[in-house]
């Protein structure tokens, strides 16, 4: 599966194009504008089929409604998750610019483990709460590509202080990551690729 990454999205926050052999495509955390992201899926020769999401904070979703009505097609995210974007205090713009924006709820969810059909190839979801309640990170190219989300970033880990976030999850999802290849690429929410190893030995991990 080739990724592609969008950047920059609102707020330095990375929009994945997953892009499987047939000419599907999964879109992960639409932070860019619509028009950004469908101009991408055009010089790429792929159909969106699914947009998949991280978690539900209002950076990794700003055009998740436009896109969705652009296209027509669902979105999905984590059940722990699935309240955060028509909640501006959950979904943390209030916290950030003491003003309501809200999004339309997601259209399903998903579970850790669920593996997930992006035309002839997979994704598997494994759920990494800390960030928030209900952040996932996705594998892709049999592991050896992780989009981490806010969870991991290269030399850093999200933060815990906004709606359900939890200090001691977090801790226990990175060390659950520590259970992978090393040398898998992680692509984050924010920042740069890196490899898994470097990235957690650079948080102590």
């Amino acid at each position: 599966m080739k990724i592609r990454r969008l950047y920059p999205g609102s707020f330095g926050a990375n929009c994945w194009l997953l892009c499987a052999r047939d000419g599907q495509a999964a879109v992960v955390d639409p932070s860019p504008d619509a028009g950004t992201v469908l101009d991408a899926l055009r010089e790429a020769g792929a159909k969106p089929s699914v947009i998949l999401l991280t978690h539900g904070h209002f950076d990794h979703i700003l055009s998740l409604d436009t896109l969705r009505d652009a296209v027509g097609i669902p979105a999905l995210i984590h059940k722990d998750d699935l309240d955060l974007p028509n909640d501006a205090r959950k979904n943390a713009f209030e916290a950030f610019f003491r003003q309501r924006r809200v999004w339309r709820t997601p259209d399903g969810t998903f579970r850790d483990g669920d593996v997930l059909s992006v035309g002839d190839e997979t994704v598997t979801v494994v759920h990494t709460p800390g960030h928030t309640a209900g952040s996932v990170c996705f594998l892709v190219n049999g592991g050896r590509d992780i989009l981490t989300g806010d969870t991991l970033f290269d030399g850093a880990y999200g933060r815990c202080d906004l709606w359900s976030g939890d200090e001691a999850r977090l801790a226990e999802s990175l060390r659950r990551l520590a259970s992978y290849a090393p040398d898998a690429v992680i692509h984050p929410g924010h920042g740069e690729d890196a490899r898994l190893g470097d990235a957690l030995q650079s948080i102590g991990i």
